[in-house]
């Protein structure tokens, strides 16, 4: 039987608001509209039959997804494979910063072009390719061996989004706060549906 994923983005953080990168780093939370993006995102997916939220473990998605079951009222999961890509020493700094100190891993994790860049990171950080693979690990996982769940929703960030998206041939580098993708597992087949 297919399942459908709707995979979304946690609302806008404070270190989004301050320009700083933020990767694994726990102590971004959600601004006020940041908050009110999470509720949206709970009031998007209230007509989806949504059986089960699973989030990444940092505060702002896991607070993104604990606002949108505000309305949608099921069980919520941690599943650590859903983290965002782990940037190393630069977690935490300020973009211009990162430039100055790391130009050249900073322009090419920057291109436009994510084939190019899929297997650098800044020092102690982890890659694209890393971070795709153990997202699908995830993904996986939860089409094929969780019976119990046909509707699944997943809060996540910015960069593991687009990594699953790339991994679908569709190149967004820019996934906004409150962004919901919906993807369809059949067979071990995956497919967008839709960017809702």
């Amino acid at each position: 039987m297919p399942k459908d994923f709707y995979i979304f983005r946690h609302g806008q953080s404070t270190y989004n608001v301050a320009g700083r990168t933020q990767g694994c780093t726990n102590d971004s939370v959600l601004t006020e509209l940041g908050e009110e993006q999470a509720r949206e995102v709970g009031r998007k997916l209230a007509d989806y039959q949504i059986d089960v939220i699973v989030s990444s473990p940092l505060k702002r998605a896991l607070q993104t997804a604990e606002l949108a079951n505000e309305t949608l009222n099921v069980p919520i999961v941690v599943d650590q494979r859903f983290i965002e890509v782990n940037v190393g020493v630069v977690e935490g700094m300020h973009y211009t910063e990162i430039q100055k100190q790391y130009p050249e891993i900073f322009a090419q994790l920057h291109q436009p072009e994510i084939d190019k860049c899929f297997d650098v990171c800044y020092p102690q950080g982890e890659t694209k390719r890393q971070v795709q693979q153990r997202l699908w690990q995830g993904l996986n996982e939860w089409g094929q061996n969780e019976q119990n769940y046909h509707n699944i929703a997943v809060s996540s960030h910015g960069i593991a989004i687009s990594l699953v998206l790339h991994s679908l041939n569709i190149n967004v580098n820019d996934v906004k706060n409150g962004t919901i993708i919906h993807l369809r597992e059949d067979n071990n087949q995956w497919s967008l549906i839709e960017m809702i």
